[in-house]
């Protein structure tokens, strides 16, 4: 592994030449990518400092490699199984409601809440706003268009989602995929309907260093397996931010593995891994 200097170096090198800042990013974390970038590009680090500092396609080609882009299609089903029968109903008198999912990666879980909000009747008073670091990944998210075998246990957290229901097992829907997205077997993908694809405001968003960029406060943020990545400093400045920018009685969504540490924790009441900002 790369050691810490080098690491540092690097971090220097990326800041002098760009806006970007990895100084606060999980140590361990950064130095693995590093290590990967610099196995597939088959560089020493003095290399790969001096390109970055004269390439800037190529800088853009490391953030992207040092950002992490996992998601799927209702990922954690037990969660988003509390979003519909705990969390959003509670939306139902609301004339709008306004959701940000920072951090969204290729769109995946920006698809399942759209499939969510309109399996309850709640679509067409949602608006959706989705941002990453990674514009690459943003471009996916737009496309919406997904490797089928690769993701078949989609289809599973679909059903266990959107057709069951496990407060009572007598209550079936027959949902079928085809409402939401087609899936072509001969070319192995799965491409959501054209309707979900063109609800969400898409934009490229810096956690580390933007605000708000969309002047609206919110009812729901997600920021799923993101923060896992930064140290606790960079945490807390970004799980600030985000409770800023909730309403009151507004939910905060984690990854399972994440939660909120030091004194932004007095602000929220957790549930099952969902943090609702308190009202007070």
């Amino acid at each position: 592994m790369v050691s810490l200097e080098e690491s540092n170096k690097i971090v220097a090198a990326i800041k002098s030449v760009s806006t970007y800042d990895f100084s606060d990013y999980s140590e361990k974390s950064f130095r693995r990518r590093i290590d990967k970038i610099l196995e597939d590009f088959r560089m020493s680090v003095d290399e790969l400092i001096s390109r970055i500092l004269r390439d800037k396609d190529f800088l853009e080609q490391v953030v992207r490699e040092i950002t992490v882009n996992t998601t799927e299609l209702f990922r954690d089903p037990e969660l988003w199984i509390t979003l519909k029968y705990r969390i959003l109903p509670r939306f139902q008198q609301n004339k709008s409601i306004f959701i940000w999912h920072a951090g969204c990666s290729s769109g995946q879980e920006v698809y399942s809440m759209l499939i969510l909000l309109h399996e309850l009747d709640l679509f067409d008073k949602a608006k959706v706003f989705a941002t990453d670091l990674n514009t690459e990944m943003l471009e996916k998210a737009k496309q919406g268009e997904y490797r089928y075998r690769f993701n078949m246990n989609y289809l599973d957290n679909f059903d266990k989602v959107i057709k069951e229901n496990p407060y009572n097992y007598e209550d079936k829907k027959d949902v079928a995929y085809e409402k939401y997205f087609d899936i072509d077997k001969k070319h192995d993908l799965i491409i959501m309907k054209p309707f979900l694809r063109n609800k969400p405001v898409y934009r490229k968003h810096d956690l580390v260093n933007d605000k708000n960029i969309f002047y609206s406060k919110f009812d729901i943020i997600f920021c799923r397996n993101v923060i896992i990545y930064f140290n606790t400093k960079l945490q807390n400045k970004v799980l600030e931010m985000f409770s800023s920018n909730l309403y009151r009685d507004g939910y905060l969504i984690l990854g399972a593995h994440e939660s909120i540490l030091g004194p932004v924790a007095n602000n929220f009441e957790r549930t099952k891994g969902i943090y609702k900002k308190k009202s007070y």
